[in-house]
């Protein structure tokens, strides 16, 4: 009887590059490449939105809309996002949310109106959400077991040198070529992005092998996809953020779309109770500490992403900064993240996550009042540096923390999901805020035309926002207690964006 043909394994389980290699760089570099164009695009942005309202004859909501048709979208999807890569290949999976973010790049760069720029930003939250993730399941599945964590950190890392340039490059483009590059540079880096991965990048998931085809045991243990329940969410974000940019004209139709809105984020709710492979496993918020810290999430990213979409306007329309100048004046914030962020975690560890996630947002809210210094003509070494460099020690107080926390709180393995959760509620904090804020300060269609009128409104969303850092404080103290010996910790121990916390994977291997 012939002997049985050896079993193929997992490239999950037996991932071989190594960092020394060619093809281990060629690796980092694509996968550094693609999740920047994201990173990259979730805060350059910010900086060109006078600019465009200007070009485009847009007035304030067409602006939240522009932001927020992004965050809806990656937010909505980004958990399916790595679902796809693991059940059809995570490199194809990449390269298709490369491209879909180019071309969808390519026509925010040609839109004509607000209307055309608000449905490409839609498609690029559809990219990004392809992307975002599959570049670090690369890392985690292709790389030695070994050389994983190094690799890893690298990721992080330049991925925060890329988001940490971000406002001074948009701001550079917006001052010289024009706005619409913002969204054009990321042409050029797809094209170099795609080809390179094609060659070099070793395809896992989806049953693929090393040197071979087949299905693997893992691909077939593929769930099926929760399309309902992602269909639910979506259109629950969808219809909360038109009630509240919409709210102003207090039409039958926005009440109708706040009702909606309710209905179908109830209806999420029973469908992922119900379903055996849910989008959202009801079951992981059984973790009290993980439901605490996902509450201290959303306040903490709430306030991050009110105060990044006005303050990059306060700067230009009150302060009469120049786009460049604006960009570059937001800086500090993300160097001291890039610096410090993983010394934090280092701290958080000794003395336990409660202090920082308590500490944190408190520093940060203190930043925000003092951005109420920031008025017609103000000194940036006097009035808008002070504020900026509170606020960012604070963000370095409590991002690594968060982070740490989440993944200490559920089973090591639920991490990934876990952190895709924590990503994901962070992103939908900010597009609440940006929806909400105009409207409870009461800024006005053309508010940003108007330098007294967007002052007024800048100065009442400073204390707003940092009272709801103030209440994830008090969260953090009543609920964080440390996690017991041995969690598991952070791989991205680096991080410099400031639109949602890091993203963790899966561990594989030893």
């Amino acid at each position: 009887m012939p002997a049985p043909a050896p079993a193929q394994e997992s490239p999950d389980t037996t991932p071989g590059v190594r960092i020394a290699e060619p093809r281990g760089r060629w690796v980092l570099f694509t996968t550094v490449l693609g999740s920047s164009m994201a990173l990259l695009d979730s805060t350059v942005v910010n900086v060109a939105l006078p600019r465009i309202g200007r070009d485009l004859d847009s007035d304030l909501t067409a602006l939240q809309w522009t932001v927020n048709a992004y965050m809806l979208t990656l937010a909505g999807l980004i958990l399916i996002g790595g679902a796809l890569g693991d059940r059809y290949g995570r490199r194809k999976v990449f390269v298709l949310g490369v491209v879909w973010f180019a071309v969808a790049s390519l026509l925010c760069g040609l839109a004509p109106n607000a209307g055309v720029l608000i449905a490409a930003r839609a498609l690029q939250g559809v990219g990004g959400a392809l992307l975002t993730p599959g570049s670090l399941a690369i890392i985690q599945a292709s790389f030695h077991p070994d050389d994983r964590s190094r690799a890893v950190g690298l990721w992080s890392g330049f991925g925060g040198v890329g988001a940490a340039v971000g406002p001074f490059v948009g701001g550079w483009l917006v001052d010289g070529p024009g706005w619409r590059w913002v969204f054009l540079l990321n042409i050029p880096l797809a094209v170099l992005c795609v080809p390179v991965a094609l060659r070099h990048v070793p395809e896992s998931g989806g049953g693929a092998v090393p040197g071979g085809g087949g299905t693997t045991a893992g691909a077939r243990g593929h769930r099926r996809f929760d399309v309902l329940g992602a269909a639910l969410g979506a259109f629950c974000l969808a219809l909360v953020t038109y009630a509240l940019i919409e709210a102003r004209g207090g039409s039958l139709v926005v009440a109708l779309c706040a009702v909606a809105g309710v209905a179908a984020g109830i209806g999420f709710g029973y469908v992922e109770k119900r379903r055996a492979d849910p989008m959202l496993p009801p079951g992981i918020f059984a973790s009290r500490q993980f439901t605490a810290v996902n509450l201290v999430t959303l306040c903490v990213y709430a306030a991050f992403g009110g105060f990044f979409f006005l303050a990059g306007l306060q700067l230009q329309v009150v302060a009469g900064y120049s786009p460049l100048a604006a960009g570059t004046a937001l800086l500090p914030t993300t160097v001291l993240m890039l610096l410090f962020s993983a010394r934090s975690g280092d701290l958080a560890k000794r003395i336990g996550p409660r202090i920082p996630l308590t500490a944190g947002p408190l520093l940060c809210a203190g930043g925000m009042l003092l951005m109420l210094r920031v008025g017609p003509d103000a000194s940036y070494v006097a009035d808008v540096l002070p504020a900026l460099l509170v606020m960012g020690s604070g963000m370095v107080t409590l991002v690594a923390p968060l982070t740490a926390t989440v993944l200490a709180s559920v089973d090591a393995a639920r991490a990934g999901l876990a952190s895709g959760i924590n990503n994901a509620a962070a992103r939908v904090a900010g597009l609440v805020a940006v929806a909400a804020l105009p409207l409870l300060t009461g800024m006005g269609p053309e508010a940003y035309r108007s330098a007294e009128q967007f002052d007024d409104a800048f100065r009442r969303a400073m204390p707003l926002c940092a009272g709801v850092l103030v209440i994830g404080a008090a969260l953090a103290f009543a609920t964080v207690r440390r996690p017991a010996e041995g969690c598991r910790r952070p791989e991205c121990r680096t991080h410099g964006s400031v639109s949602a916390p890091p993203l963790e994977g899966e561990r594989r291997g030893r």
